[in-house]
């Protein structure tokens, strides 16, 4: 018997598995980086964005009850891979001005991949006629859309001045 062949269903499984693994990993990495940040801005923008994860988190949770499957992830290279880039910062750049510029940055990497990985699931929801799983996914690109300005705005006001 011939294996079933994919569809557009099981890529939208297999990515929301993927978020929901780099969501999990970022609710532990951000109260590390709040506690590595010198400056009590950046904290703060750390402290806030990791109770708006635990709420992308349980929605993250309905689109899987939506789709009757278990919330599970499945391992993320890329996420693992721009943890692990913050925790070189925080190690290499410690005791240097340029610390939390860098910090920052790699935070921003983050908000990147999940901003093109949500805008991917709300397209295959759409496609898909899942009205209501793409509408609790709107909501977490929405909020990953403001911290990634919120965090713009911090660097261009004060952490990048500073790191020069």
């Amino acid at each position: 018997m011939a294996a079933k062949e994919k569809t557009l269903e099981d890529l939208f499984h297999d990515t929301l598995k993927d978020i929901y693994f780099a969501e999990k990993k970022i609710l532990t990495a951000l109260p590390k980086m709040a506690k590595a940040a010198h400056s009590d801005q950046l904290k703060a923008a750390f402290e806030k964005h990791h109770a708006e994860t635990e709420g992308q988190v349980e929605r993250l949770e309905q689109v899987f009850e939506l789709i009757d499957k278990p919330a599970r992830g499945k391992t993320c290279p890329a996420i693992l891979g721009l943890v692990e880039e913050g925790q070189e910062v925080m190690k290499d750049f410690k005791a240097s001005d340029a610390h939390d510029a860098g910090l920052l940055s790699g935070a921003q990497a983050v908000e990147h991949y999940e901003i093109s990985r949500y805008g991917t699931l709300i397209a295959w929801a759409e496609q898909l006629g899942m009205t209501d799983a793409a509408k609790l996914l709107k909501q977490n690109l929405d909020e990953e859309k403001k911290t990634d300005a919120a965090l713009t705005r911090l660097a261009e006001s004060s952490l990048n001045q500073i790191a020069a």
